[in-house]
C-alpha cells in the first residue's frame, strides 16, 4: 500500500515523540521514502541524529540551515509538494489549535499550511486536556478542512492518569493509515485470481513439455492488483520470478493439472480471474518412472489433452468477471473473438508473435483488449508492468459502471 510512497512525517513536541522512531522504521518497512520535520520542542523528547539515521535523510526543524558554516533555505513549499502524506504525530494540544486557525509559526506549521496531500494527525495529550472543549473543536475544524485523524488510544497517560488522549500506537498508525487508503482503491475488497508462467508437464524424472514463457506478466498483473487493494491468488508454474506483497499469496505449482486443481479450489469466491498463464494443452499419457535412455531409432511419445483450465472456469462462471489471454500468429483478431465467445469469457487479452516486443520473454507486450460486447482497444508497446496498468484500468472500468 505504501510501496513507493513519500511520508512527510511532522513531528511536535510530546513525550509520545519517543514512539516516531517505530513508526519510522515501521514506514520504511512498508516501503515508504520517509523525511521529518519537527519542532524545536519535539527534539528534546526524540533526537534528530535518531530520526535521520533511520530515515537517511536530514530530519528538519528551522527555516535556515546553518550546517557546516554555510546558509542555506529549508523550503517548505518544496516539502509540501514533495509528500505524497503527511503524517503529524504526535500531535500535540497546542499544534492542533495552530493548525485549525492557520498559525504559521515553524517550519512544521509552514509545510502543513503548504501541502497538497492528504494528511493525517495522530493526537497525544493528558485525558483533560484531550477532553477540552478548544481540542474537542480543533479536532472537529480539522477533520473539517478534510485531514484524517488518527484516533488517540485509552491507556496509561505520562501524567500518570488513565484514560483516553494516548497517542496511537506506531503499529496502529499504520495500520490505520493503510486501511484508509485502501477504501479508495478500485478493488478493495476483491478476490483476484490470477495464473501465470508455463507449466511442466513431465516426461521422465528428468525430462518435461514446456514453453518460453518468464511469467513477467501475471507476476506484474499481480502487482497491480495488490496495488489496487485486491487480495492476490497468484498461481504460477516454475518460474525464477518472486514476488513480496502482504496481499498476494503465492501458489507454486508444476503441471497443468495442479494449476488446474488449484484454480477449482479457489474460483467460486473469486470477484476477477485473469488467466494469463501459458498452459501446456497436452502432456505426455504415459510418464516414465526412470530416465529414458537414447537408444537406436526415432522415439515416439504418446500425448494426452490437459485440462482446459479457462473453459473449466467460463463453464462454471457466475458473478466472477473472467479475463483470458490469446497468444496469436495468425487470424488474430478473429483467433481471439472466438476463443473468447467459446469460453464464455467477460474480456481477452491479444497478443501477437508477429508484433516486435511482445510475447514470450521478453519485458515488453503489446496488446489488444476485447470485452464481451465487442469492445476493442489497441494499445502501444509497453513495459509490462505498464501493460498491466492498462488491463486493470479496463477491467476496473467495467467492473465498476
Amino acid at each position: 500500500m505504501l510501496g513507493g510512497k513519500k511520508i512527510l512525517l511532522g513531528i511536535t513536541g510530546g513525550i509520545a515523540a519517543y514512539k516516531t522512531t517505530f513508526l519510522v522504521r515501521l514506514l520504511i518497512k512498508a516501503g515508504a521514502e520517509v523525511k521529518v520535520v519537527m519542532t524545536q520542542s519535539a527534539s528534546s523528547f526524540v533526537s534528530p541524529l535518531t530520526l535521520s539515521t533511520l530515515s537517511k535523510n536530514p530530519v528538519l526543524m528551522d527555516f535556515i540551515d546553518e550546517t557546516d558554516g554555510s546558509i542555506s533555505w529549508n523550503n517548505h513549499v518544496e516539502l509540501g509538494l514533495w509528500a505524497d502524506y503527511m503524517v503529524i504525530a504526535p500531535a500535540t494540544a497546542n499544534t492542533l489549535s495552530k493548525m485549525a486557525h492557520g498559525t504559521c509559526d515553524n517550519l512544521l506549521l509552514a509545510t502543513y499550511l503548504s501541502a497538497k496531500c492528504p494528511v493525517y494527525f495522530a493526537p497525544a495529550m493528558d485525558l483533560d486536556m484531550y477532553k477540552h472543549p478548544s481540542t474537542l473543536e480543533s479536532l472537529e475544524k480539522l477533520q473539517s478542512f478534510g485531514n484524517v485523524m488518527i484516533p488517540a488510544e485509552s491507556g496509561e497517560l505520562a501524567s500518570g492518569l488513565h484514560g483516553e488522549g494516548r497517542m496511537a500506537e506506531p503499529e496502529n498508525i499504520l495500520d490505520f493509515i493503510t486501511s484508509n487508503l485502501s477504501k479508495e482503491l478500485p478493488l478493495n475488497g476483491k478476490k483476484v485470481l490470477i495464473t501465470a508462467g508455463p507449466t511442466h508437464e513431465a516426461i521422465d524424472p528428468v525430462r518435461f513439455l514446456g514453453n518460453r514463457s518468464s511469467g513477467t506478466m501475471g507476476f506484474e498483473l499481480a502487482k497491480k492488483a495488490a496495488d489496487l487493494g485486491a487480495n492476490v491468488i497468484l498461481v504460477s508454474g516454475p518460474t525464477s520470478l518472486d514476488i513480496s506483497h502482504g496481499s498476494v499469496q503465492l501458489v507454486r505449482i508444476t503441471s497443468a493439472q495442479e494449476m488446474y486443481d488449484v484454480c477449482q479450489e479457489h474460483y467460486p469466491d473469486t470477484d476477477v480471474a485473469i488467466l494469463a498463464a501459458a498452459v501446456a494443452d497436452y502432456r505426455p499419457k504415459h510418464v516414465a518412472k526412470e530416465k529414458i535412455k537414447k537408444k537406436e531409432g526415432d522415439l515416439q511419445i504418446e500425448l494426452e489433452r490437459n485440462p482446459d483450465i479457462l473453459y473449466s472456469l467460463g463453464k462454471e462462471k457466475k458473478n466472477q468477471f473472467l479475463v483470458g489471454f490469446a497468444l496469436e500468429t495468425e487470424n488474430e483478431l478473429e483467433n481471439a473473438k472466438g476463443k473468447l465467445q467459446r469460453k464464455n469469457l467477460d474480456a481477452i487479452v491479444l497478443n501477437s508473435l508477429k508484433d516486435e516486443g511482445a510475447g514470450f520473454g521478453g519485458n515488453t507486450n503489446k496488446i489488444t483488449f476485447i470485452d464481451k460486447n465487442s469492445g476493442i482497444k489497441t494499445f502501444a508497446l509497453k513495459t509490462k508492468a505498464e501493460v498491466a496498468s492498462d488491463i486493470w484500468e479496463e477491467i476496473t472500468s467495467r467492473i465498476h459502471a
